[in-house]
């Protein structure tokens, strides 16, 4: 190398330094203005986070943690965003994200000593089985196997485990308090909320992190009656760094333990504890709950699992085999898969009955003997059906143009149509979220989700409920 090419090197790399310098700089000055604008821990969960990584022509490039992370912000402070940048660069202002894709793992913001902790393999952890509650031990009820290290992050769960993996981290000190996850059976749910527990106590994030179940809550609290300690049952509870309790709408309907419960809650959020729910549904579509307790469940964050794509079902098949040490032909593991659909425990389970005749009955591993299982397994009701003909049947319904719900438009009328073609796509079909947001306008999978959220929390309504059923009716018919 000669000496121009080498002063070219040493202009560039300072360059460099100089960018990165002023990115610090104008973030500085943003990050001074949307304090002004938002409470504490808003700017904690949602802005310190983010680094400054470039500046140049009037552009700020920052590395943000991860979709949901930039998608929330551009939802709720967008604005703000702006009238920061417009503040600190001018109005030519423009804010490019880099989002780190593998945040979930590595946060480069972080101390030395915290990354180091985040660092830890999950693989060979010691979860403590006991915590220490005053005078005694008690135990944790989380299961070890449950980690995110054998999670499989899809697009029907990646927002739900993005969410899960921060309050990991900090317990407590995110606006996701309660973390409330909520989807049908056998989707992971309790996998999640137990991989949060473990991931906090291995890396020392909490020290008394307690799973349980609403039924096993419930009649603890029942017991406590009959024994006439209900204070000390309370006062266990509140004692709790985490707690995590599964299955929550199984305390409807159960007036003197939900209000227990009601206090309890109030007293953790209070102090600042994490609490972590799980539930079949949303909370809105929660009945037989006392309202008061219900609207808690808003104060934090209410994210969905949906089932998984197909994509991810082989993704779990092949690390459920892997653990088993076997190597199964791809041809077997994406039959399973393009016939389980819906629910992970029957993917899982179907595998494992394999595996279980192929050694007690010496049959082999075959195709043949995947069918045979599939179909003593499978509760999938199977449609033959495609996105197009979905669109179809719903804007033929809404009496609309079926361009409109692959346009940009945000009328009502067609954003609502949209929306219901969007929840039917992912129940009737196997396609990925990702590829129905190709289908409707390429639009990307968090709009996707958004758009069936907002369907399944107006399912309490009864003419909008009425409606669904209509179209179900005639996307059976055609299918």
């Amino acid at each position: 190398m000669n000496k121009i090419e080498i002063a070219k090197n040493i202009l560039t790399e300072n360059q460099k330094i100089l960018n990165s310098e002023k990115a610090r700089e104008v973030w500085k000055d943003c990050l001074q203005i949307i304090k002004e604008h938002i409470g504490g821990l808003a700017f904690k969960t949602w802005f310190e986070p983010i680094i400054p990584i470039d500046f140049i022509n009037n552009t700020l490039s920052v590395k943000i943690p991860n979709d949901f992370s930039w998608e929330y912000i551009e939802v709720h402070y967008n604005t703000l965003l702006k009238k920061a940048l417009f503040h600190s660069i001018g109005e030519k202002a423009k804010l490019i994200y880099i989002i780190d894709d593998k945040s979930s793992e590595k946060i480069s913001n972080l101390s030395d000593e915290v990354i180091s902790k985040r660092n830890i393999s999950e693989k060979h952890l010691k979860i403590r089985k006991k915590i220490e509650i005053g005078d005694s031990d008690y135990e944790t009820y989380l299961n070890e196997k449950f980690t995110f290290d054998n999670f499989i992050k899809g697009d029907g769960n990646q927002l739900a485990r993005a969410a899960a993996f921060a309050v990991a981290n900090t317990p407590g000190g995110t606006s996701f308090n309660p973390l409330f996850i909520y989807g049908g059976v056998g989707l992971g749910k309790t996998h999640l909320i137990q991989a949060i527990g473990n991931y906090a106590i291995v890396n020392n994030n909490a020290k008394r992190v307690l799973y349980t179940t609403a039924e096993r809550f419930t009649m603890e609290y029942v017991d406590s009656i009959k024994k006439g300690n209900t204070n000390e049952f309370s006062s266990f509870y509140r004692k709790v760094d985490i707690l995590i309790i599964d299955d929550i709408q199984f305390l409807a309907g159960k007036e003197s333990t939900t209000d227990t419960f009601f206090h309890i809650f109030n007293s953790l959020h209070q102090l600042g504890k994490q609490i972590i729910l799980s539930c079949d549904k949303p909370p809105k579509s929660l009945s037989g709950l006392d309202e008061r307790l219900i609207s808690r469940f808003h104060w934090g964050l209410s994210v969905d699992i949906q089932p998984p794509d197909l994509e991810t079902r082989i993704a779990i098949l092949l690390k459920k085999s892997e653990s088993f040490g076997l190597e199964i032909n791809t041809q077997i593991i994406e039959y399973i898969a393009s016939n389980i659909t819906n629910n992970i425990r029957e993917l899982e389970g179907c595998l494992i009955k394999i595996l279980a005749l192929a050694s007690l009955e010496g049959k082999e591993i075959s195709l043949e003997l995947a069918k045979e299982v599939v179909k003593s397994v499978a509760t999938d009701k199977k449609f033959n059906i495609t996105v197009e003909q979905i669109q179809k049947i719903v804007c033929q319904f809404f009496e609309i143009p079926e361009d409109m719900i692959r346009s940009k438009t945000k009328k009502q009328e067609y954003v609502q149509a949209r929306q219901i073609a969007m929840y039917f796509c992912k129940k009737f079909t196997n396609a990925s979220l990702k590829t129905i947001g190709l289908h409707f306008g390429g639009r990307d999978h968090s709009t996707v989700i958004h758009s069936i959220n907002s369907v399944e929390e107006m399912l309490n309504n009864e003419n909008f409920l009425s409606t669904i059923n209509t179209i179900q009716r005639k996307i059976e018919i055609n299918s």
